[in-house]
């Protein structure tokens, strides 16, 4: 498993390493920077508000689904204790009945978390808007200040040093009208992080998925988190 980690991280380092080459070799004096946009987000209040929404949204979906297994248990608990006393006909009309519910449910699941589901559609409604508004701010100071190149820090790539000088996170966040360095919200990401944050949308593709892999015995969705 850590073998696997390494040649990741050491794929991601070479590929690094060739952009930058190629990079030098089109232009060598081309410049560049780079920004932490996990630090941004923590910035910017309207983002806690976005995750609070989603995280709402959430767990209204869950207890949604809840609800409805619980009450199909209780039917098929109920079905069992006066099973003998139903005729063939009535408890095959039964199995159908049963069938049907859990078949509702199973799409109801696949309809709030599947991967382009309910949930999903409502973290791109809420989250997009954010992130084009980072970019916006990005790629004005990087046409202001002929930056060729701006790296995230908080992204995919790895980046094995940077020097504080070419970070320009502060003057994303005071280009979109914050103050930087108050970090209005906690654990914030716009996707993945070579650091092992995930961000919101990577902690709701994991939710979705673990709601969906639930359903494949007709089980119980997973509780749902304070």
């Amino acid at each position: 498993m850590q073998a696997a980690h390494n040649k990741i991280l050491m794929q991601k380092f070479i590929a690094l390493i060739l952009l930058l080459t190629a990079t030098a070799g089109y232009n060598f004096a081309q410049k560049f920077a780079y920004v932490d946009s996990e630090y941004i987000l923590k910035n910017m209040p309207e983002y806690g508000v976005a995750k609070q929404q989603l995280d709402d949204v959430s767990k209204k979906w869950q207890k949604e689904l809840e609800d409805k297994i619980a009450e199909l248990d209780k039917e098929r608990k109920d079905y069992e204790a006066e099973k003998v006393l139903l005729s063939e006909d009535m408890r095959i009309k039964k199995d159908e009945e049963f069938k049907t519910k859990q078949n509702a449910i199973n799409e109801l699941r696949k309809k709030r978390f599947g991967p382009t589901g309910d949930l999903y559609k409502k973290q791109q409604d809420l989250l997009k808007p954010i992130q084009d508004k980072v970019y916006a701010a990005i790629q004005e100071i990087a046409d202001a200040k002929s930056y060729g190149i701006v790296f995230d820090k908080a992204g995919s790539t790895t980046i094995m040093y940077a020097g504080a000088k070419f970070d320009i996170s502060d003057q994303v966040i005071r280009a979109m009208g914050y103050e930087p360095g108050k970090e209005d919200v906690e654990d914030a990401g716009l996707g993945g992080s070579s650091g092992g944050k995930g961000g919101i949308i990577d902690e709701t593709k994991d939710k979705a998925k673990d709601i969906l892999n639930s359903s494949s015995g007709g089980g119980s969705v997973p509780p749902r988190k304070p």
